[in-house]
């Protein structure tokens, strides 16, 4: 990991302190973690409840996550704008719906314009382009995640995180304003657009994302991400990728600790199953979801679609019998792609993630051995499609003994026009 592209402050104790409850501890005596059963009825109730919240309901105001107050103004990071609510009313167009960008668990993402170096509102395609965050305003969970996304990404800056610009707190109003990303969510790219992402462009954004976990899980006060998916990873025009969504992070582990106790928090399909079982968190129970997420952007398929058949539903539990086995890889790879991918990057791919999928968190690799096998992936051009192309030729003219042709192929109109047939016969 390159340790220049980051800069960490030392995180304030006071904001992340008013998230502190006096009622409770965050330990393993806290919560009855025998509730926590991983089965059909537990796995049904995760996927019909939020995504953010694992555990179960009366299980919630025991963590200590919770505020007891809203920070003080003193104790948010200086170098952040603060917004007036009137002026983030303006530069949204009165939060109008055609602005919305997004909606998660926090609240609605509205689109909007600010003045350079200020904050007032500007006209639409003028100044500034933001993101406007806006908290749902019955929500105490969405405080405790506003007081975490102005203490993490207040102070914490790199490449692969987005910019927090500033925040407004005015009466029960929690509002932020981040940079704008102007492609939008990895999940958009992958799931709901119908041109496929390609190969190249997958392999930059796994290498930048793992690159902003690292940075987390590196500094002198390790933060542990705890919600990372394709939906909180965000794209610029560059298809450079950005870690979004801190509302969730959590200080990690110091000194001789091994974990942290804390309430079962995330999205289903993406958190680690010692995490979803026992509340320990750990560094490695992020590796085990970029694990997941490497998995979507190999196959094209969701962590979890209950659409599909009985037996596919569950990526990892579907695609564990293909990523130790290279003969059955071509059954894993997002067919959409139509053989315009490494051979040998989808083989460290799928063997990454079949090591960051491991269910001992101790054989999971660290996201600094994540970015070193993802690096050169970059520079591979060994397209399975032009390996095809390689083989035909010879194949074609092979004739079993009685002098009937060995192969005979009939390419697929999408492959035929694929702007990489030169005249020559394609292999699907």
């Amino acid at each position: 990991m390159d340790k220049k592209c980051g800069c960490w402050s030392v995180l304030k104790r006071g904001v992340r302190g008013a998230c502190k409850s006096s009622a409770s501890k965050d330990s393993a005596n806290t919560i009855p973690r025998t509730s926590l059963v991983y089965d059909a009825a537990t796995e049904t109730r995760y996927l019909n409840a939020s995504n953010r919240e694992l555990c179960p309901p009366n299980e919630a105001h025991l963590s200590s996550d919770n505020p007891e107050r809203p920070p003080l103004e003193s104790e948010v990071p200086r170098q952040l704008l603060q917004f007036t609510f009137q002026e983030l009313k303006a530069a949204t167009g009165n939060f109008r719906p055609d602005s919305i960008l997004g909606e998660g668990g926090f609240g609605y993402v509205f689109k909007g314009w600010i003045e350079e170096n200020g904050t007032a509102p500007a006209k639409p395609g003028s100044g500034v382009t933001v993101a406007v965050k806006s908290l749902k305003p019955d929500g105490l969970q969405g405080h405790r995640e506003w007081v975490a996304e102005v203490d993490f990404l207040g102070q914490l800056h790199h490449p692969n995180l987005v910019k927090l610009i500033g925040y407004c707190i005015e009466d029960d109003q929690r509002l932020l304003v981040y940079e704008f990303m102007t492609r939008g969510s990895l999940e958009n790219h992958l799931f709901k657009r119908t041109i496929p992402l390609p190969w190249s462009n997958r392999i930059k954004i796994a290498l930048g994302a793992a690159k902003g976990l690292a940075f987390l899980h590196n500094g002198p006060e390790p933060v542990i991400y705890r919600d990372f998916k394709t939906s909180n990873i965000l794209l610029d025009s560059e298809y450079n990728a950005k870690l979004s969504d801190f509302g969730l992070a959590k200080a990690g582990p110091q000194g001789d600790k091994t974990h942290v106790s804390t309430r079962v928090v995330g999205t289903y399909g993406y958190a680690a199953p010692e995490y979803v079982m026992t509340g320990h968190l750990t560094s490695k129970s992020d590796v085990y979801s970029f694990g997941v997420v490497l998995l979507e952007i190999l196959t094209g398929r969701r962590s979890m679609d209950k659409k599909r058949p009985s037996g596919q539903q569950n990526l990892v539990a579907w695609a564990r019998q293909f990523l130790a086995d290279k003969r059955k890889l071509d059954l894993l790879v997002d067919h959409r792609l139509e053989r315009q991918y490494s051979i040998k990057g989808v083989q460290k791919v799928s063997q990454l993630a079949y090591n960051c999928l491991s269910k001992d968190p101790k054989s999971r690799p660290t996201m600094d051995e994540v970015v070193r096998v993802l690096t050169p992936l970059q520079d591979l051009n060994d397209l399975a499609i032009l390996s095809c192309h390689s083989r035909l030729p010879q194949q074609g003219r092979r004739k079993k003994k009685d002098g009937t042709p060995q192969l005979t192929y009939n390419p697929s109109k999408s492959i035929r026009d694929s702007p990489l047939n030169t005249g020559r016969q394609h292999c699907r």
